[in-house]
């Protein structure tokens, strides 16, 4: 087997496990599809025992001090950028849809890496509930959106997705749907923005130019008759739209059997501005003001009855975005990237730790 990017530097994960632990934090782990050494195996079965090989690593390492297992993060950022869009490894698609492309296709290549993301995601679980012995203090999830639940939590995809796609959509066996059928203990959801959503007919009649955005049979915009959805952030993609938050939980919990829910990123940017001082780029109350109304919505689900347990603010300081590198900023500590990475509390880190105190 060929050497993983995680297995090169588990000493050093080991450590900084070691290192927090005693501090009282409560470490979760993510597992991503870009880590394997071969994407192209993402549109076969071999995806499904690579993934195992390294989720069973990742359980004998880490198990000790890790009580929370994310399987797979963003696993649609994954099956649609790469595969669809063809804009992140291992870059493929259709060549309409994109002439740099090395190979592809955006009308079924999307779905396949989804269905064998989904059986890596419940092969990683059977593994850890037959040979780790999960306890109630452990919890094994596939990070996902809606269109991973079905199979989940009924063992299919929805009618909806079979009708649309028909043939192009695999198909699980009996025995794969047992075994993907509650293979999560609970739903991490990733939320930042939404959109205006309009139907598109000229889609339904395309049979060459077909792909998974097409499928959708929708216009997604970020403004409605010149009006934006909400405030814009740093990120061209990011408009400030607190009510969806709510929304999308009651969805999960009307459809989806009211799982537990962990709000597993959920945060603003700012583009990265040289020009301020230090004092200037500490004073953020455009964050404040997100968490403050973001948060505002998750109590009010909660008081509804959705089930959510946990929520985590992306990010704890300022990284490398993987589409914007560093110029932009979606921390609640500031990192000085050209002064040996010295961190300084934003006005929002203050705030967030009095709001927890509460």
């Amino acid at each position: 087997m060929e050497t993983w990017p995680l297995i090169l530097i588990i000493d050093t994960r080991s450590a900084t496990l070691c290192d927090y632990v005693p501090l009282g934090c409560a470490p979760s782990f993510r597992g991503s599809i870009w880590r394997l050494p071969k994407l192209q195996n993402c549109v076969s079965v071999y995806l499904m025992a690579d993934f195992q090989d390294f989720a069973n690593l990742c359980f004998e390492r880490f198990g000790d001090r890790v009580k929370h297992w994310i399987t797979l993060n963003e696993p649609w950022t994954f099956a649609v950028t790469s595969y669809d869009y063809g804009t992140t490894a291992p870059g493929r698609c259709s060549t309409w849809r994109n002439n740099n492309c090395t190979g592809g296709d955006s009308a079924t290549e999307p779905y396949i890496v989804t269905h064998y993301q989904i059986l890596a995601h419940a092969a990683a679980a059977n593994l850890y509930r037959t040979k780790y012995k999960v306890d109630s203090k452990t919890r094994l999830i596939l990070q996902k959106i809606i269109m991973y639940m079905d199979p989940l939590v009924f063992g299919d995809y929805s009618r909806l997705m079979k009708s649309l796609i028909g043939a192009r959509l695999p198909r699980f066996t009996a025995e794969q749907s047992n075994l993907v059928k509650g293979s999560l203990d609970f739903l991490g959801l990733n939320y930042y923005t939404a959109n205006y959503a309009a139907h598109v007919t000229s889609f339904e009649n395309d049979v060459v130019n077909v792909s998974y955005t097409t499928d959708n049979r929708a216009n997604l915009t970020t403004s409605l008759n010149g009006v934006p959805i909400g405030e814009k952030a740093g990120s061209d993609w990011l408009y400030v739209y607190p009510q969806g938050i709510k929304e999308t939980l009651l969805y999960i919990k009307k459809n989806y059997k009211n799982p537990i829910v962990y709000i597993t990123e959920n945060g603003i940017d700012e583009i990265n501005n040289s020009s301020l001082t230090l004092k200037q780029a500490l004073t953020d109350n455009f964050r404040i003001r997100y968490y403050n109304r973001h948060l505002a919505n998750v109590v009010e689900a909660i008081k509804e009855g959705v089930n959510v347990k946990g929520f985590f603010a992306w990010a704890i300081m300022d990284n490398f975005e993987w589409d914007s590198g560093f110029t932009s900023r979606f921390g609640l500590n500031y990192v000085d990237f050209t002064g040996g990475l010295k961190r300084y509390p934003k006005l929002s880190a203050k705030w967030l730790t009095n709001f927890l105190k509460k």
